[in-house]
């Protein structure tokens, strides 16, 4: 029969070879469900992998009786995702320590161990990690242990749904707003049961694109696997299994199998069946910018190093004290007026009513009156502007208020400047788009925020047929797939690299910001103000 696969006419005769190089999840069907049931009520939804929305995964009840059945079906492997972790109801003894009831086993990695099959293993326990082997043989209960990251469904699908089980799942933050369209009920922010439907992704022998069939369609096979020579297929490689190839290996020749979508350049550029040279892969920065606006959705981008535009400063906004503190700075005095009013129930601290102006001093502590005794508590000291003079006045770190920033510096900064001299987050508007482009995608943005510098990975390209300039592309944003040719590199040195302003979806801006802050100390909690 001739099927009709996304796009890809595809002819499954008998007597066809198919080399099955992955399988994965093509679609979720979702329930609402109730007490860790199927609600009554609910009609069964298809969602897109890319349906909007972050979820949190609820720890499966039901549990694992042996390592060598999570290993079968729970994915464990070298990213960020591939770490599950399970606990035991029993202590487990093992040569040099014994795990005990109810503490948390993280897995890493599976591997062979003096001729056995074992999972590398980890405990922390007083911050101190211990590592440990578990055999594929070591039997006994294992349940999931609850986690409080959030994903994407697309994530949620590819590392936590283990085969032969659903997956429950809550809504954590939704990141659209709610429209007819919307196949879940309006405002909802309960649990869904997902059901996952697969497709198997093949290659054939005479076809260099990626065929892709649904797990339903009615098709018989057999498994040749040991009596087929299939170094006679291609290899299919995401931008990942380059990326982890030695440094050695590069610069390599590859033909896309398959191109990712999108008009921006160069990915408009990179279509089935072009022909690339893979320089180097390496990390570089970028700077995580959101536009400034009170509505949503704002528009996020990454911003090379290399962008020549220039930047005047926009005035931040300030919802307590105790971000005046973490604002300030040594290079220059912070100025702000005040945008909401707040009466003191000290009168040793400053009542402020709106519009009062105020030169940010530093942070102190004071004594107060609070129910007839003497208490310490920290203060933000400032100088309060007044027509002809100024006053000294003390503020309470705890004090929810609102201010705004008074900006004299009228100067236009590079990006590198900024970096250098200011605390992120930074308000920016552009002032001098970048010339070196035909269209600066930040000019037409009425005011930037700077959020953080963060490191990224990329891989360094040109196209095989015209070298004439190189392109950076996004290893984990970019869904792409080549085979590698047996041809030589003509120019080992690449030619001028081209970086360009990358605009990122809501749910790519999470996942930036959430791994980028993963090795970070979240900020002390602002002082709480006294009952």
């Amino acid at each position: 029969s001739i099927y009709e696969m996304f796009g890809n006419e595809c002819c499954l005769s008998t007597g066809e070879v198919i080399k099955v190089i992955g399988f994965k999840i093509n679609k979720l069907i979702a329930s609402i469900c109730e007490n860790n049931e199927v609600s009554r009520f609910s009609a069964k939804v298809e969602l897109p992998l890319n349906f909007p929305g972050l979820y949190k995964v609820v720890a499966d009840k039901t549990p694992y009786v042996s390592i060598e059945e999570i290993t079968k079906k729970v994915s464990i492997g070298p990213t960020r995702f591939g770490h599950p972790c399970f606990y035991s109801p029993e202590d487990i003894k093992l040569a040099n320590l014994t795990i005990k009831h109810g503490e948390q086993i993280t897995f890493n990695s599976v591997e062979e161990v003096n001729g056995t099959m074992a999972v590398n293993c980890g405990v922390v326990r007083n911050n101190q990690s211990h590592s440990f082997t578990l055999p594929l043989s070591q039997e006994g209960k294992f349940y999931e242990c609850e986690d409080d990251q959030i994903y994407t469904l697309k994530e949620i699908a590819e590392w936590k749904i283990p085969k032969c089980r659903n997956r429950i799942v809550k809504l954590s933050n939704t990141l659209h707003t709610w429209d007819s369209s919307n196949p879940l009920p309006e405002n909802f922010d309960g649990c869904l049961i997902l059901t996952p439907v697969y497709e198997v992704q093949a290659v054939m022998k005479f076809r260099k694109d990626i065929v892709h069939i649904l797990s339903d369609l009615d098709v018989e096979v057999k498994d040749i696997t040991d009596c087929y020579d299939i170094s006679s297929f291609l290899q299919p490689l995401s931008l990942e299994d380059v990326f982890e190839r030695t440094s050695k290996e590069f610069p390599m020749v590859a033909e896309i199998m398959e191109g990712p979508s999108g008009s921006q350049k160069p990915y408009n550029l990179l279509h089935t069946g072009k022909e690339i040279v893979i320089y180097k892969k390496y990390q570089a920065t970028r700077v995580l910018a959101s536009e400034i606006r009170s509505d949503s959705p704002k528009r996020h981008f990454l911003i090379p190093p290399s962008y020549k535009g220039k930047f005047k400063r926009r005035p931040r906004e300030f919802p307590t004290a105790y971000d005046l503190e973490i604002a300030r700075s040594e290079k220059e005095q912070l100025h702000v007026v005040a945008t909401k009013a707040f009466d003191s129930p000290h009168k040793e601290l400053f009542s402020v009513s709106v519009g009062d102006q105020f030169l940010v001093q530093q942070c102190q502590t004071s004594e107060v009156l609070y129910e007839g005794r003497k208490k310490v508590i920290d203060v933000l000291a400032c100088e309060q502007i007044l027509s002809d003079t100024y006053k000294k006045v003390l503020l309470p770190m705890y004090m929810e208020g609102g201010f705004v920033e008074v900006i004299h510096d009228k100067k236009q900064y590079q990006l590198s400047e900024i970096c250098k001299e200011f605390r992120l987050p930074f308000n920016v508007k552009v002032s001098v788009r970048d010339l070196s482009v035909e269209e600066d995608v930040l000019a037409a943005v009425p005011g930037l925020q700077f959020e953080e510098e963060i490191t990224d990975s990329y891989l360094l390209i040109s196209s095989t047929n015209s070298p004439v300039e190189s392109w950076e592309i996004p290893v984990y944003r970019l869904n792409m797939s080549v085979h590698l040719l047996s041809k030589d590199v003509q120019a080992v040195v690449p030619p001028a690299t081209k970086t360009t302003v990358e605009e990122i979806s809501e749910e790519q801006y999470y996942m930036v910001r959430r791994y980028e802050n993963q090795t970070l100390h979240p900020p002390p909690r602002p002082p709480k103000k006294p009952a």
